[in-house]
């Protein structure tokens, strides 16, 4: 299946955090998306990997997306190295997107820098047609390089190249957040739970995540946005698309 766009992330959640507007603004223009995640989230504080992939399916759920891949690799001890560069060719050549969104280039989390790094240098590998992966089925996979590759803004502020106008679909992005019960404030798995509280599962970390979407919304005359960044210069058609 080729897709238009696909979010490749570190974590499960991640994608929800940084860019479900943007997807599910796309979706609404005729766009085809996925998502990848790199890992199961197994160091997370709260939660299991197979809770985690579970809340990572019924977050796809909320949000339309049919497609959602996980590559399987360690939380938290993977490298930019090409072992784990391999392990993500084959998911850009399977579905051969022309646009990849992945975590930002600098964040409170080392995962983040490192899978945004890791994701970016495997786009560009990608397309290179002697490194040979191969399908599921033992099949040899073409070359494939996505066009763009975009960064979103995480934790730490960082100056968005652009932003994309999500005001119509926040509230379904902030549902598909809450699908992550064990991650984010919760009163009824808080009930039901003796994990510790963690730097995201406090309601002030999902109010955190709004305000910051209004910033972004503010900065360009809407009520939401997701900010972007990225490493290429960027070129219009048309003068007319700018908001």
């Amino acid at each position: 299946m080729k897709l238009d766009i696909l979010a490749i992330t570190a974590h499960p959640d991640d994608v929800e955090l940084g860019c479900a507007g943007t997807l599910l603004a796309q979706m609404a223009l005729g766009k085809k998306v996925g998502i990848v995640d790199l890992t199961r989230g197994e160091l997370g504080t709260r939660g299991t990997p197979e809770g985690r992939i579970q809340e990572a399916a019924d977050a796809a759920d909320v949000l339309g997306i049919s497609v959602r891949d996980n590559v399987g690799i360690a939380d938290g001890f993977f490298a930019n190295d090409e072992a784990h560069q391999k392990a993500i060719i084959p998911f850009i050549r399977k579905y051969q997107p022309d646009i990849v969104i992945t975590n930002a280039f600098d964040d409170r989390h080392p995962d983040h820098a490192r899978g945004g790094k890791l994701v970016s240098d495997s786009c560009f590998y990608s397309g290179l047609r002697m490194i040979e992966t191969f399908d599921s089925e033992g099949n040899k996979q073409e070359a494939w390089r996505p066009r763009l590759v975009f960064h979103i803004i995480q934790d730490r502020y960082i100056k968005p190249d652009f932003v994309v106008n999500i005001t119509d679909f926040h509230d379904q992005k902030v549902q598909a957040i809450r699908a992550f019960k064990s991650q984010f404030f919760n009163p009824d798995y808080d009930e039901n739970s003796n994990e510790p509280q963690s730097y995201i599962s406090s309601p002030e970390f999902l109010n955190f995540i709004i305000a910051r979407a209004q910033e972004m919304g503010h900065a360009i005359g809407v009520k939401y946005g997701e900010g972007f960044t990225t490493t290429r210069m960027l070129g219009v058609q048309d003068l007319s698309s700018f908001i």
